[in-house]
């Protein structure tokens, strides 16, 4: 179903064995499909022929095009993806791989775990100012409130590094519905556990 709403075979669906990282794959113009899925949490192309997939059940799922250079990216927004700066790094790979300019991206952030339902241990926190993230970052990220557990906002988190990396604000739609939130219309890993299911993401480029 998935390969048929983007218009391709089953065959030129390019998945990623997602481990919460920030690795970042290319897939270029015209080369062979790999022979298992790469471990890597964000994917990069030029190839019309081929769509990008990301599975998430709370991570964001985020999206980008460059109209311009005919180029996209699928991404898997986690904590710990965001953490390591998984969405600056796919633009610095569309960047160097396909002279991809930040200022002619648009950005898709899907439905994921809002900050509503975002509680993180403080262990989470020193994670986050171990990787570099400066104080005054881990204030607007964390969402503290008397009595409760810090609640992380991966839509802001994500946002911010968007623009960071020079997108433009309004070049960036966020879908802010919280996946925990409406189990009823999403997969939750929050609400359901192990048994969740996987929603995906998809983009290709334009031939």
């Amino acid at each position: 179903m998935v390969a048929a709403l983007a218009g391709v075979e089953p065959d030129r669906l390019r998945l990623l064995n997602q481990v919460h990282g920030s690795d970042v794959v290319v897939v270029r113009r015209g080369e062979p499909a790999p022979p298992v899925r790469p471990q890597a949490d964000a994917v990069v192309s030029d190839d019309p022929t081929v769509a990008l997939v990301v599975r998430v059940a709370d991570c964001a799922p985020i999206l980008l095009a460059d109209e311009r250079r005919g180029v996209v990216a699928a991404i898997h927004a986690g904590w710990r993806s965001t953490m390591g700066r998984i969405a600056v790094k796919a633009i610095e790979a569309l960047a160097r791989e396909f002279g991809s300019r930040p200022r002619d991206l648009r950005a898709a952030i899907g439905p994921s775990l809002g900050a509503c339902c975002g509680e993180m241990g403080e262990e989470v926190v020193e994670a986050f100012r171990a990787a570099g993230h400066d104080a005054l970052t881990l204030e607007r990220w964390f969402v503290r409130t008397p009595g409760r557990k810090p609640h992380f906002d991966l839509w802001r988190a994500n946002r911010e590094q968007l623009q960071a990396a020079g997108v433009p604000a309004d070049a960036i739609h966020a879908a802010e519905l919280c996946t925990r939130t409406h189990p009823d219309a999403f997969h939750s890993y929050r609400a359901r556990g192990a048994g969740a299911g996987r929603m995906v993401a998809v983009i290709r480029a334009r031939p």
